[in-house]
């Protein structure tokens, strides 16, 4: 009995959660999908938006730099447009078929005893659609998504469980550039005493905004002082160990300022991390925890 009580007392893991990025993260940059996805972000702020394309590259630069992401930028500087249409255009055309299952990064995922979560700036397709190429739909307990931080007919989260579920956005259809005047976010900083504190904000809740984060956890309902979170953005990383989390830098051996730990690949996240392994397979419960299938909708 002494030695039963032993065993079914093994440590409690550190963590309740392993938050986990998507896109470079759990397949390399060098898929393409990352570059054709920026080729089609100009495509469509030329195409749609009607910039002119010799403006694209420093305009693209200081969106992304100051919002998070080049749609977050449009959206304050004030076009307006569909999101599920902008996502159809960025996302609908790039080269899934450079994504191949990976049976070993699926069987590290299903042997980790603990939960796992999808934590992207992308749509909920676009997530769906990776992860399936991947092979990899059923190692996650939930995706938190471009509509799960920002909800169409949603003000707020809410401590509800329909409001960690979500389908879609459902915004009306058609792109058109807004009428009424467009930031000039060059001209605006390259004036010598420009303030950043000075640009529009954005509508767009996304990564690496602290409180897109601090969302992200109270919607999915984690301790972030229990949660480990993997990214390959260097700034994601630091916004979100300002908010308590434990970081993993992905795509890269050496640390950087934010991160606790750093992974050439996903691949070597035994090799580095082992105590994720340990501390609660030895119990029955742990060992089924990870081979539980779920649905590919987006929960948290």
């Amino acid at each position: 009995m002494e030695f039963e009580n032993r065993y079914m007392q093994v440590e409690r893991s550190k963590y309740d959660c392993l938050l986990f990025d998507l896109d470079d993260t759990l397949y390399p940059y060098s898929s393409g999908l990352a570059t054709a996805c920026g080729n089609n972000i100009k495509d469509y702020m030329v195409e749609k938006l009607g910039i002119d394309r010799s403006k694209i590259a420093e305009l693209g630069n200081l969106l992304y730099k100051n919002y998070g992401t080049t749609m977050a930028g449009l959206r304050a500087i004030g076009y307006d447009f569909d999101y599920d249409e902008y996502h159809r255009f960025v996302h609908g055309r790039l080269p899934y078929e450079n994504l191949k299952p990976d049976p070993v990064l699926r069987s590290l995922l299903l042997s980790l005893p603990i939960r796992k979560v999808i934590f992207t700036n992308a749509d909920k397709i676009h997530a769906v659609k990776a992860l399936s190429k991947l092979g990899l739909e059923d190692c996650f307990q939930g995706i938190i998504c471009f509509e799960t931080l920002n909800p169409i007919y949603k003000s707020a989260a809410s401590d509800d469980e329909d409001d960690i579920q979500f389908t879609g956005s459902k915004s009306s259809s058609g792109i058109t550039t807004c009428k009424h005047e467009i930031f000039d976010i060059v001209k605006h900083l390259s004036q010598p005493k420009a303030s950043t504190s000075e640009l529009p904000k954005t509508p767009i809740v996304c990564k690496p905004s602290e409180p897109a984060i601090e969302k992200a956890l109270k919607i999915g309902n984690i301790n972030p002082h229990r949660t480990l979170f993997f990214e390959d953005s260097v700034r994601n990383i630091q916004a979100g160990k300002c908010v308590g989390l434990d970081t993993v830098l992905v795509g890269n051996s050496q640390r950087t300022k934010g991160a606790d730990y750093a992974l050439e690949s996903i691949h070597n996240i035994r090799e580095a991390l082992p105590e994720l392994w340990t501390a609660r397979t030895m119990t029955p419960e742990a060992s089924n925890y990870g081979k539980v299938a779920v649905e590919t909708s987006v929960t948290a």
